[in-house]
């Protein structure tokens, strides 16, 4: 059921999708750049955690008047909570000690294809032409950057452990992205702050497997920033934008979005870790583009004819 928090039109919640996937984009970055000074699901755990402080000021009031169809609503709030809070970032963040960002960018990139796929098995949904054509057409532009421009270098590409961990991640994430049409009518605060709760409460044991490496940590800034920035920006602001855009467009559209976060990684990594943009990122930058025009201007064709 949506929950029917989101009034405002496809143009507007294409902006969202926008500005999530560059904070999204962000988020790997900071996994990756703290990955030797904070353990994956210590840094999970706070994630959570100072995500649920964030809201709770501002949700408590809806948490009270909606708290019997929380109480009603548990399996599709567990579902969501166990695959986008928990087993997503947990497998993200420690992805990121054995892959580089931009590999989990990329691959995070096969994200709408698994939406597509599993809205159609589970949902019965028949994916249109357009949303079709434009993941194909996006998936080109990955495979350009992937490969570097260089088709030869698929007989070389090899999965490592730590992107065969983001795929089990992108996995979880689809699951997240259909399993949303299954949320309960309550406030978007309230769904967020719940689902939050979950995952900090379900991170709690694993990060304390990692108390030899928590006490060793140096909290200079640097590393206290990125608590503040995973726990505020790709939590609370970037969950309740996209939520919103699935509850606008549905799940597929918003899936494909996800092809945006290798063209946002590049542009990051190019000043904060010193990657170099070559020819074959720009072209891949704009198959990416493409893709998610095509489905996006055909698709409202569609539904006005």
């Amino acid at each position: 059921m949506r929950s029917g928090g989101w009034r405002g039109g496809a143009a507007a919640a294409y902006a969202m999708l926008g500005i999530v996937m560059l904070l999204w984009a962000g988020n790997s970055i900071v996994g990756r750049a703290v990955r030797n000074d904070i353990p994956p699901f210590t840094l999970t755990f706070v994630r959570w955690t100072g995500a649920v402080l964030v809201l709770l000021p501002f949700a408590a009031r809806h948490l009270v008047a909606e708290r019997r169809a929380i109480v009603a609503a548990w399996r599709p709030i567990l579902l969501l909570a166990a695959t986008g809070v928990i087993a997503f970032n947990a497998l993200l963040y420690t992805a990121l000690h054995h892959t580089t960002a931009t590999n989990g960018l990329l691959i995070q990139a096969a994200i709408p294809a698994f939406v597509l796929l599993f809205d159609r098995v589970a949902f019965g949904a028949r994916p249109a032409a357009a949303a079709v054509a434009g993941v194909a057409i996006s998936m080109i532009g990955v495979a350009t950057i992937v490969l570097r421009g260089d088709l030869h270098a698929i007989g070389s590409f090899r999965f490592a452990t730590g992107d065969l961990l983001v795929l089990a991640a992108v996995v979880a994430w689809a699951i997240y992205t259909i399993a949303l049409q299954l949320r309960p009518a309550i406030h978007p605060l309230s769904l967020l702050a719940t689902t939050f709760t979950i995952g900090a409460v379900a991170m709690l044991p694993l990060a304390l497997t990692e108390w030899p490496r928590i006490v060793a940590i140096d909290w200079r800034p640097g590393v206290v920033a990125a608590f503040a920035y995973v726990a505020v920006l790709p939590s609370v602001v970037a969950f309740f934008l996209y939520n919103a855009a699935v509850d606008a467009l549905g799940p597929a559209r918003p899936g494909q979005a996800i092809t945006l976060m290798p063209l946002f990684g590049a542009l990051l990594a190019a000043p904060l870790l010193g990657e170099d943009l070559h020819g074959y990122h720009l072209a891949g930058m704009a198959l990416i583009l493409s893709g998610i025009l095509v489905t996006a201007i055909l698709g409202q064709r569609r539904g006005a004819g």
